[in-house]
């Protein structure tokens, strides 16, 4: 058997540039008090490409409360379907697309739908995570700060 897999948005998923460029690198030429100017006050070089900064941030609250959600998920799902994390069948909860849908209703009857071959009532998990999920922000599109 498969794992469950919880999809995730990018701000659990995709490195932010900072990391991916790991923040090295030599500092920006200062001559005559501006950056990448040469003596003569034009740029000799053409334009020096300066370090930025990570502009858009994740919310840290946002980002913990899908880390306890998709580990409350993996717990019910071990009981649902009677066994350990690595033998739960391959499904994915995914939690972006449950915040998309209009209603309660439409988010019970896809997370039943991919549930459709657990033997146990699930019931209790589909109002738990509908309960869970209530309030929660799409981590797809980060969060301007």
């Amino acid at each position: 058997m498969g794992r469950a897999l919880l999809a995730r948005g990018p701000a659990l998923s995709t490195p932010t540039r900072a990391a991916s460029t790991g923040g090295v690198g030599p500092p920006p030429s200062r001559t005559s008090g501006h950056l990448g100017e040469g003596p003569g006050g034009a740029d000799d070089e053409g334009p020096v490409r300066r370090q930025g900064k990570v502009t858009v941030k994740y919310d840290r609250k946002e980002l913990r409360k899908r880390l306890n959600l998709e580990e409350w998920i993996l717990e019910q799902l071990t009981r649902l379907y009677d066994c350990q994390e690595e033998e739960i069948p391959e499904l994915e909860i995914d939690v972006d697309e449950l915040l998309d849908m209009e209603t309660d209703d439409t988010r019970a009857a896809r997370v039943k739908e991919l549930l459709v071959d657990c033997y146990k009532p699930t019931e209790a998990f589909i109002s738990g995570l509908l309960d869970k999920i209530r309030g929660m922000q799409k981590l797809s599109t980060p969060q301007k700060k």
